[in-house]
């Protein structure tokens, strides 16, 4: 993307343009990543996606878990359980949402 940084103006940028950048830099800033929280609001799609919430006492945030990674869990992943996801911070573009893509999931203390 190449952006016109000409003096006297600033670059004008599209919506997309925005949340691509804003995308690249949560990626490159958060390679994965180990986070700890509360499942909530856990909503299991057809497609075998997982979406849920992961929380804390201050902040929560939206997750997914594609089918491929949702499949090597063996147990069952519940709301109100503590986890520690390993994610990959990112913004989902079409809904310009902040997101976590989660890899791998352990139950909170398992190691």
């Amino acid at each position: 993307m190449q952006l016109d940084f000409s003096p006297g103006q600033a670059p004008v940028l599209s919506v997309s343009q925005l949340l691509r950048s804003a995308r690249d830099l949560l990626e490159r800033r958060f390679p994965l990543q180990w986070i700890s929280g509360e499942v909530s609001n856990l909503r299991p799609a057809a497609s075998g996606h997982l979406y849920f919430t992961l929380k804390d006492e201050a902040a929560q945030v939206d997750c997914v878990m594609f089918k491929g990674r949702a499949a090597h869990l063996d147990w069952d992943l519940a709301d109100g359980q503590r986890v520690e996801a390993r994610a990959l911070v990112t913004l989902y573009e079409p809904r310009g949402r902040f997101q976590l893509n989660v890899e791998t999931m352990r139950r909170a203390g398992m190691g």
